[in-house]
């Protein structure tokens, strides 16, 4: 069996680098902070604007005894294979745990490929020579419609 080492295939892990680049910004502890510099400012602009793009939400006045869910940004830095900073990701997420099951949804799920389908389908790939691409879908929805209201902050 050949292995990534084996092969000169060597992937850094840039959290146990013994020196941090400068030039990349550190993960905000707050918006504010985020705001203020530039590198996460853009991120959360392009989040906003994908968001906005996909019609995502749609602003409302507050309605009088509603219950509203909150929401927060979550940051984190995307490395390329050899550690460098590939780009800085903002991302805004609602708080999904202060819904209450029969209220606020009827029920859950959420898609996602078994370990076994991928092994079966990297089995294939291997076994016929097929070229195999990897891809990060950026911004991806679902395109499917509530029959509930749900309100966010």
């Amino acid at each position: 069996m050949v292995t990534r080492a084996r092969a000169g295939i060597h992937k850094p892990n840039p959290k146990y680098a013994l020196t941090a680049s400068p030039a990349i910004s550190p993960i905000p502890r707050s918006v504010r902070a985020a705001i203020k510099d530039p590198h996460w400012h853009a991120a959360m602009q392009c989040e906003f604007d994908a968001l906005q793009a996909n019609k995502t939400w749609t602003l409302v006045p507050r309605p009088p005894g509603a219950r509203i869910i909150t929401g927060k940004w979550v940051f984190k830095h995307k490395f390329n294979s050899d550690g460098t900073l590939e780009r800085y990701k903002a991302r805004w997420v609602v708080r999904g745990f202060h819904q209450r099951p029969g209220i606020d949804f009827g029920e859950t799920f959420s898609p996602v490929v078994k370990p076994a389908t991928i092994r079966t389908v990297l089995t294939l790939v291997a076994t016929n020579n097929w070229p195999a691409y990897q891809l990060d879908v950026s911004n991806a929805f679902l395109h499917g419609h509530l029959q509930e209201r749900v309100y966010c902050q």
